[in-house]
């Protein structure tokens, strides 16, 4: 084993630029042989949908949405 992963301020800059912003998603740290090699991002943006009302067919009768 190893010592682990040799961490300098400006992977430690990276990082944190790329989790700055973010509300949902991961972010992955790729380490070779003791190294960050990559910084991986997948974002996830969030959508309220709007709640589905009820719907007047011709006849003036409701019917659902769907």
């Amino acid at each position: 084993m190893g010592n682990g992963v040799q961490l300098d301020e400006t992977w430690t800059k990276r990082i944190l630029d790329t989790v700055k912003g973010m509300e949902y998603g991961n972010v992955n740290i790729i380490v070779h042989a003791g190294k960050i090699v990559q910084i991986e991002r997948t974002e996830r943006k969030r959508f309220d949908t709007p709640a589905l009302s009820p719907v007047r067919n011709p006849s003036g009768t409701l019917q659902k949405r769907g």
